[in-house]
């Protein structure tokens, strides 16, 4: 199954399981209905942030939109087997390196950010969660709520997704980051 497919599959699944029409989801995200439809369809590709506020408004994590769900824990994970997805806008890159498996798992995911690359994402309005980002490579700049973080290889920061938050690369190569996300 293609990212697009897959992305598809989890959105319209997600959203009839809260019992959502299109129009609510739209009116709860911000996202038109017709965008929301495109995407079920697979007609469009959506932006990171765009999948970023769909998953805000339905309460999930975005590793849950780009991940197939119940998938069976295993020692090993191949690097074939791991979900990457491109935003087609900016560029960002992202690799789901562990499954979404039960909840209250920690998950990992890859992130690659392209030259002056900026993405924000709402505040989440359900179940908030934590996340622990480590900079591999290059720098990065974080804004969340009205804090603001200059990160460089080697560091951690530890933040929720209580509030908005925007990520920006402002070096002259890409970088690249390990999100830990946990309850």
């Amino acid at each position: 199954m293609s990212i697009d497919q897959l992305i598809a599959t989890r959105l319209q699944s997600l959203r009839k399981a809260q019992g959502l029409s299109m129009e609510q989801l739209a009116s709860r995200s911000g996202v038109s209905k017709a965008m929301i439809s495109k995407i079920e369809r697979q007609d469009s590709s959506p932006s990171a942030s765009l999948l970023g506020r769909l998953a805000a408004s339905l309460g999930v994590s975005l590793a849950q939109l780009l991940s197939e769900d119940n998938v069976q824990s295993a020692p090993l994970r191949p690097l074939a087997q791991q979900e990457i997805w491109q935003d087609p806008d900016i560029g960002y890159l992202r690799r789901q390196v562990t499954a979404h498996e039960v909840q209250g798992d920690p998950e990992l995911v890859e992130i690659t950010l392209p030259v002056a690359a900026r993405v924000s994402y709402p505040g989440w309005n359900h179940q908030a969660y934590r996340q622990r980002l480590w900079m591999v490579e290059g720098t990065l700049n974080i804004d969340y709520g009205a804090q603001s973080y200059a990160l460089s290889a080697g560091d951690v920061l530890t933040f929720g997704v209580d509030l908005p938050i925007t990520f920006s690369n402002p070096g002259e190569k890409p970088c690249r980051y390990l999100l830990v996300m946990h309850n």
